[in-house]
């Protein structure tokens, strides 16, 4: 493995294009200063926005664009930052962001209250009569469905006003785990050191090192470990916010609370636990045939990623852009196009590892700009994998921003997971039929199973844990390092069965590493994204009629339906748990032909 470069040594080719959004820091400097400025217009619409269908229109216009302008800027400081986490000044920069969106919410904090005084029916009315308005039905119809849920002007403006305090427990654990979490070297057989950091360690634990693997999993999880106590201050404090939040509110629980956002039933979080649950030894068998294939006495977690083919493909950026295009192909020539350009023109993508670059990958984006993707990619299937998954997210908020106005330019999170798992799905498909290698279907299988590792497994079982711990909260239970490293320790031995032997110290950290935490009950969505993204990717690849029309639909309605409602125009029917089910029989198919093919 190649030593990590510090950041201003990444070739620019391979950096995201942060000048076509502001041309440098002191631009965005002065756009911060700017918005604050004009905050007091758009506070000059309060008290007025029942005067006239006009009053309103002329008001939402400068309420979203204020709102918008927020958005670029709280974007370009915090990819600024997350590509460089030792960066002081993007730390500012960002932590400035924050403060400004903080007092643009607080600021627009007026428009639902008023908008509600101004009743329902001549809402509509003038929904029909102001063509400034068109489009507004769904917006309307909404706001009334959440009006129980929602209060005066002056609670929502000292609600709004939490934002940015309320943004500190996430803010923390990212600057500790992100910035200064320094991991020892990961030494091999050769007597050479490995640099482990937060962009290396996938690498590592897809690499046919075991030890290399054994000492990269224990030296990562015992970093988090030294800092049990503070990691779990600041989740439990963002737990304690979903609560007040929850009860401000006046919500029953902070589930109910989380779904109703969407106009979802709990139902469809249950109904995913308990298929998850139902079908743990589907799990179990195959970490048993890993195990085999692998040939070792008792698998580790740090085995879970290991290859199981000496063949599995190497390839460079731009072979997987090619790869990836290859594999859209079913969707039509402008979208294809569209990712190519995105990929290798426009410079939607930060490429590469560097020193001070977080953890993971992630698309973002917002009205105005490219959705970018931020990612560490490897040479290997897994990095085509993650760069095809972020692209999907990216081509949703393309289509989005380019079909909708910009009170639905945001589509719901519940959604999200749905269009990054459909396009490797349809890649892995054509991946599969282009090379009977067995090695190479080998590989395709295990990067396949490696995504529902981490989408079907892992991410069910956060959701289980996360229940619980806001379960615990609202009945005004302690939330300790102790207590959450007993409840992930107990859930991963569940899942895992007999067939995974693990450190319950190490494993009862699992919950720290996840970020996606902080987001109130957001990693349910994975596994519900995952399921309806085969059961829609199933009815393009088998060429059901209009399928590709069906699912291109879904992608530019943004917001401007409830989420179950645009998947149903999709094809699939989340409140329902026959997507789930459907998936663990598509999962089933793959470690089926796993077993054939290792013998």
């Amino acid at each position: 493995m190649p030593k990590i470069p510090a950041r201003s040594e990444v070739d620019p080719k391979y950096t995201w294009n942060a000048e076509s959004v502001f041309a440098s820091p002191e631009a965005w400097q002065a756009e911060a200063e700017s918005i604050v400025a004009d905050i007091s217009s758009v506070k000059a619409f309060q008290g007025k926005l029942g005067e006239s269908a006009a009053s309103l229109a002329d008001a939402l216009e400068a309420l979203e664009n204020l709102q918008v302008r927020a958005e670029r800027l709280a974007m370009y400081a915090g990819f600024t930052y997350s590509v460089d986490t030792a960066d002081q000044n993007a730390a500012a920069m960002a932590d400035k962001a924050g403060g400004v969106y903080g007092q643009v919410v607080a600021a627009t904090s007026f428009l639902q209250p008023e908008m509600l005084e101004i009743g329902e029916q001549t809402l509509h009315q003038w929904v029909r009569e102001e063509a400034r308005l068109t489009g507004y039905e769904h917006f309307v119809s909404n706001l009334f469905r959440k009006q129980a849920h929602l209060r005066s002007s002056e609670v929502e403006e000292i609600l709004g006003m939490l934002a940015d305090p309320f943004g500190g427990a996430s803010a923390t654990r990212s600057m500790l785990t992100n910035a200064d979490f320094k991991f020892p070297a990961v030494q091999i057989a050769d007597g050479d050191a490995l640099d482990l950091t937060q962009g290396t360690l996938q690498k590592i634990l897809n690499g046919p090192d075991r030890d290399a693997r054994k000492s990269a999993w224990n030296q990562y999880h015992d970093l988090y470990l030294a800092h049990k106590n503070t990691l779990a201050s600041s989740l439990a404090t963002s737990i304690k916010q979903n609560v007040f939040q929850m009860r401000a509110r006046k919500h029953r629980s902070t589930l109910a609370a989380s779904l109703f956002e969407d106009n979802i039933n709990v139902d469809v979080f249950h109904n995913l636990i308990s298929v998850f649950k139902k079908n743990l030894p589907v799990w179990q068998r195959y970490f048993e045939i890993r195990r085999k294939v692998l040939g070792v006495d008792e698998l580790h977690p740090y085995d879970l990623w290991a290859p199981l083919t000496s063949s599995s493909p190497k390839l460079s950026y731009e072979q997987a852009v090619e790869w990836i295009c290859e594999g859209l192909a079913p969707m039509g020539a402008e979208y294809v196009e569209t990712v190519r350009k995105g990929a290798l023109e426009d410079r939607w993508v930060d490429v590469y590892p560097n020193q001070g670059k977080r953890t993971g990958a992630f698309s973002w984006g917002a009205p105005g700009t490219h959705p970018f993707i931020m990612m560490s990619f490897g040479d290997n299937m897994t990095g085509l994998s993650t760069l095809a998954h972020e692209l999907g997210h990216s081509m949703h908020s393309y289509l989005t921003w380019q079909n909708q106005p910009l009170v639905y330019g945001e589509y719901s999170l519940f959604v999200a997971e749905v269009a990054s798992n459909f396009n490797q799905a349809l890649v892995r498909g054509h991946l599969l039929k282009s090379n009977p290698d067995k090695n190479f279907q080998i590989a395709i299988i295990e990067e396949a199973m490696s995504n529902f590792l981490r989408y079907f497994f892992i991410m069910p079982t956060l959701a289980r844990f996360e229940l619980e711990t806001h379960e615990r909260a609202e009945r005004g239970e302690a939330l300790t390092a102790d207590t959450m490293m007993t409840l992930m320790a107990d859930l991963f031995a569940e899942g895992y069965g007999e067939t995974v032997t693990i450190n319950r110290e190490r494993v009862g950290m699992i919950w720290s590493t996840f970020g996606h935490l902080f987001s109130d009950y957001y990693v349910y969505a994975y596994a519900t994204g995952i399921s309806g993204a085969h059961a829609l990717s199933r009815r393009v690849l088998d060429g059901v009629p209009n399928a590709v029309e069906d699912y291109t639909k879904f992608l530019k309605a943004g917001a401007s339906m409830y989420p179950l409602d645009a998947l149903k125009m999709a094809g699939v029917d989340l409140t329902k748990p026959d997507a789930v089910e459907e998936t663990f029989a598509v999962m089933s198919e793959y470690i089926d032909r796993l077993e054939k093919l290792t013998g």
